[in-house]
């Protein structure tokens, strides 16, 4: 047990409930789980808690759109993130909701207390109005032309093409991205916290190390100016927590979404009998810790202090911020197949594979980390299964077979195992500092001294040999007790193998000072494989799997009834010999995302003199310009139904010389043939030229 029992409440960022976890989000999630697996590992108390953030525009709009309430959809996204965060081994002592009575509670008294202490202002604001939706756009609702480069189909705040800047009503030919309708501007009262009123107090706070280096010079560089009113409110309809005394006005999703951690932890409360108070108190004397993203610590580190502070509740302890992951070196990708669901991963490999990498690459810094799939396999198969499971694979057989599974009553080499009992407190820093690459490390060069152990000893040359029972008894269960020590340093990133060791070895559940008493005159039980080898083409089954289910919501995000893809897949075929040939019909998946497929409005449709199953099409582009397209569509479209309509079109198709004239591009339609055929049709908010991504 450790001298002083510290108290511990743990926060990982909430997951927005609107949408499934992919692989980026679990970095956070892995990462905190492994401190907080530690800290209970070392015998203090600490909860971990978490929730879905469940409100806002975007999840009211993808509700109404699904036909199903705002809460029906929340359930359901809670119950498959739940479902994901329990396969990776993610263990929340609380996982709740930001749609509670605890977080309204909170959230009011939170604001009530800004604004009784004049933190809390009024003014009207200028927004986007969508005239047909009746309803104020946020600025990712609103797209049309960059201001500055001209580029198209942008969002409201922000230019993907030049990276510029600016407010919605600045875009050139802005469209509501809910109905296609033109936003006018529109003026409504807001509320505001005054945050430039605590830039002193976080000035201080930020120097007394509650944040990354990185984070500090970068808040400092955001504190150096006036701090800005924060914009709290949004205007019905909206789904959220009506703000208290302002009939039609909601808490901004930001907002309620931090004070979620303290309603998650008032949940947990009400069930283990814990003192709120003392854990969020002015004074409490308790640690709290956010692990957090480098793209919301404006949130956590200048609005959630201050209004804390502004509120009476105590600030956080630390803050500590991740990068961003890529894969295989890129972002991820939807069109290369890695922009990867946790869901689609579970279905084809280990979860723990992906909690030890992680763990090999996360230090305490914000540095983005890369998943490298070649190096992913290479580490996972030499580390978990080539070092650490090996140990026990080589030893146990013996000892089960020739000892009745009884170890030895004395250490082989007592030296050796002191050497791997006194690491642990290098390694228990290691993972204090959240140092888990170096903690890495370090076991690993660990499990290396106990293979060249066993290779020196070489057990199953003992086992032939006349006379040395005794021996090769010491040396496997000297074994044994090199692996317990390994598999209770990996127990923070690998809980499910660990506890798959725990039933072999025979013992309670592993804490770290379990490490210093070894195991002798002890009976283990049969030894069953722990883990397997990577499978490469596990990997590239989920690849696959993510640009299967790609192509498929794109042609249902389309409009075509009943679309539906088949993976090309390499066939065969018979040569003039009768031999079977491989007919590679595949093409990569870089040569499918040189695809430029645009929204076109067909303009004029026409009958071809003299063709059975084309139809002339005039395709309007936008800036563009128009094209002209020859559709096998004419047994299922007549012109005069087409005319008007938008479709989806490969606008970077070489121009092909046909019997009737140059065809410009292609058109998209799905459908077994016949009278059931579809031409691809876009929601109604799309508007020529746009890129369909």
């Amino acid at each position: 047990m450790p001298t002083h029992k510290r108290k511990i409440l743990v926060t990982s960022a909430l997951p927005y409930a609107n949408g499934p976890i992919h692989l980026g989000h679990l970095v956070e999630y892995i990462q905190t789980d492994i401190w907080s697996r530690f800290q209970k590992m070392r015998g203090h108390d600490c909860h971990y808690v978490c929730a879905d953030d469940a409100h806002g525009t975007p999840i009211m709009l993808h509700a109404e759109k699904r036909g199903i309430t705002p809460e029906q959809l929340i359930k359901e996204i809670s119950l498959e993130h739940q479902r994901d965060f329990a396969a990776f081994a993610i263990d929340f002592d609380c996982y709740y909701s930001t749609h509670s009575d605890e977080n309204r509670e909170l959230a009011e008294t939170i604001y009530r207390r800004l604004n009784e202490a004049d933190h809390i202002t009024k003014r009207d604001v200028e927004q986007a109005y969508d005239p047909e939706k009746e309803m104020f756009l946020p600025d990712r609702f609103v797209k049309g032309e960059c201001p500055k480069c001209h580029t198209p189909d942008q969002y409201g705040d922000s230019c993907e093409s030049c990276g510029a800047t600016y407010s919605p009503t600045e875009l050139i030919n802005p469209v509501s991205a809910v109905s296609g309708a033109t936003p006018i501007t529109r003026s409504s009262e807001h509320h505001f916290f005054k945050l430039e009123n605590f830039a002193e107090m976080l000035r201080d706070w930020i120097k007394q190390g509650h944040v990354q280096e990185e984070m500090a010079n970068k808040l400092s560089e955001w504190l150096e100016g006036e701090l800005r009113d924060w914009d709290i409110s949004r205007d019905a309809p909206y789904f959220g927590f009506e703000i208290p005394d302002a009939p039609g006005k909601y808490f901004y999703v930001w907002l309620d979404a931090p004070v979620g951690y303290m309603a998650s932890f008032k949940k947990l409360c009400a069930t283990k009998g814990l003192d709120f108070d003392e854990y969020w108190g002015k004074d409490s004397k308790t640690e709290l810790y956010h692990f957090i993203g480098k793209d919301i610590v404006y949130f956590h580190a200048l609005f959630w202090p201050a209004m804390l502070e502004g509120a009476g509740f105590r600030k956080p302890s630390g803050i500590f911020t991740h990068g961003f992951l890529t894969i295989n070196g890129e972002k991820m990708s939807k069109s290369r197949g890695t922009f990867i669901k946790a869901s689609t991963y579970i279905d084809h490999l280990n979860p723990e594979y992906l909690r030890y990498y992680f763990a090999a690459k996360l230090g305490n810094s914000v540095t983005d980390l890369d998943l490298n799939f070649d190096d992913f396999t290479s580490r996972v198969n030499s580390d978990l299964v080539g070092k650490v499971v090996n140990i026990a694979s080589r030893c146990a057989g013996f000892i089960k077979k020739r000892f009745d599974g009884k170890l030895s009553a004395n250490i082989d080499q007592p030296d050796l195992l002191a050497e791997l009992v006194d690491a642990g407190d290098s390694i228990a820093e290691s993972y204090e500092k959240r140092d888990y690459n170096r903690a890495m490390r370090d076991i690993m060069a660990l499990a290396d001294r106990a293979n060249q152990y066993i290779d020196q000893k070489q057990p199953w040359v003992i086992a032939k040999e006349e006379g040395k029972d005794q021996e090769l008894h010491q040396v496997c269960s000297m074994g044994i007790n090199l692996f317990r020590i390994l598999v209770t340093y990996l127990k923070p990133v690998l809980p499910v193998t660990v506890e798959k060791s725990e039933a072999f070895l025979n013992i309670p559940t592993l804490s770290w000072e379990d490490r210093k008493q070894p195991l002798t005159d002890h009976t283990i039980n049969k030894f069953k494989p722990l883990m397997t080898r990577v499978d490469p083409a596990s990997i590239e089954a989920i690849v696959e799997a993510e640009q299967r289910a790609l192509g498929v919501r794109l042609a249902a995000e389309l409009g075509a009834p009943g679309a539906k893809t088949t993976p090309v897949t390499k066939t065969t075929k018979q040569n003039k010999k009768g031999s079977q040939v491989e007919d590679d019909n595949t093409i990569s998946f870089d040569d499918f995302a040189k695809v430029d497929l645009r929204i076109a409005r067909i303009t004029k449709a026409e009958h071809i003199e003299g063709a059975d199953k084309l139809l002339q099409l005039t395709l309007d582009l936008g800036e563009m310009g128009s094209r002209n397209v020859f559709a096998g569509i004419k047994s299922a479209y007549q012109p005069e139904d087409l005319q008007g309509k938008l479709t989806v079109m490969v606008a970077n198709l070489a121009p092909r010389k046909m019997r009737f004239g140059i065809s410009e591009g292609m058109v998209l339609a799905a459908g077994p043939g016949g009278e059931d055929l579809w031409i691809l049709e876009p929601h109604d908010g799309a508007q020529p030229g746009m890129k369909v991504k």
